[in-house]
């Protein structure tokens, strides 16, 4: 089974730590959306998108990786990383439903996050994703494979 996954991870590599322990279990090209615009995932059997939060949803850069380079009818899968928890994958969403693909699971877990007024207290979220975080990740990959 061929899996590609589109992120965006640069402030603090919270979500680039995810990926890293998901791509050791099997072959899956990651794609860092900020080096690549464009890729041709036709061949690939699920495709996920993956960032932190910013603003209250996915990376713009994701988002417009995924308008101008997902593929229709597709399987596709989520995976973000955020300092307080909220729903982040609206728009995701719609970008996944105009292509006609089929969302098979989403996987968030808080990720240390300095921005804004967090920077003034040190940031919240020290220390995530963690262990437990991690291993979450990997359920949540393995779990969609399986289906």
């Amino acid at each position: 089974m061929k899996v590609a996954i589109a992120y965006y991870s640069q402030h603090h590599g919270n979500t680039k730590k995810l990926l890293d322990a998901i791509k050791e279990l099997g072959d899956i090209k990651l794609i860092n959306v900020v080096e690549c615009k464009e890729s041709d995932l036709s061949d690939y059997d699920i495709i996920g998108f993956a960032s932190g939060t910013y603003f209250g949803k996915f990376s713009e850069k994701v988002m417009e990786f995924a308008r101008n380079n997902l593929p229709c009818q597709k399987r596709v899968f989520l995976i973000n990383t955020y300092g307080l928890k909220g729903a982040f994958t609206k728009e995701m969403k719609q970008i996944i439903t105009n292509k006609s693909c089929q969302l098979i699971g989403t996987y968030g877990c808080r990720g240390y996050d300095t921005f804004g007024p967090f920077k003034l207290v040190g940031g919240i979220a020290k220390g995530h994703p963690n262990e437990k975080d991690i291993n979450g990740a990997i359920e949540f990959y393995n779990s969609i494979i399986k289906r």
